[in-house]
């Protein structure tokens, strides 16, 4: 969860085809909506659900725009509110 962008994304979602990853998008101690927009394209990813962010002022990165940057590869964005559950298989 606390990480950035890094090219064995790509190996990860070549051996494991993860059918939903957790990306932080907040842009200060880890990836922004940008690298994780990249990461999405390396991972192929699905659907996301975008984790620390907008906790306090510093944590810039929104959903929205992670999802705006992800438009073309059609991957589903999950924002969930803390305290809120997502079931599986969605």
């Amino acid at each position: 969860g606390d990480t950035c962008v890094f090219g064995d994304m790509k190996i990860i979602a070549e051996l494991y085809e993860p059918e939903l990853i957790f990306l932080p998008i907040g842009d200060l101690f880890t990836m922004s909506p940008k690298e994780a927009a990249y990461a999405c394209r390396l991972m192929n990813a699905k659907r996301v659900v975008p984790m620390h962010y907008g906790t306090f002022p510093p944590l810039i990165g929104t959903p929205e725009e992670l999802r705006e940057l992800t438009r073309e590869l059609k991957t589903e964005i999950l924002a969930i509110r803390p305290g809120e559950t997502l079931s599986w298989p969605i």
